[in-house]
């Protein structure tokens, strides 16, 4: 199995997208205090970031 740019652009958006879910649950479900709305933020910023990577597939 080769690893062209586009899957690992691919494989880098998936991992992105769960770091990001976890990130996110962390917020909500183990931080009640105004760290989780830290956790949750970076979480947010970590679907942009793999929004981004999607965006690049095929284009760089």
């Amino acid at each position: 199995m080769a690893m062209n740019k586009n899957t690992v652009l691919a494989w880098a958006t998936f991992i992105m997208i769960l770091v990001g879910l976890g990130l996110i649950a962390l917020g909500a479900f183990r931080y009640r205090e105004v760290s989780g709305w830290g956790f949750a933020a970076v979480g947010i910023g970590f679907f942009a970031i793999a929004w981004v990577f999607n965006a690049l597939k095929g284009r760089v």
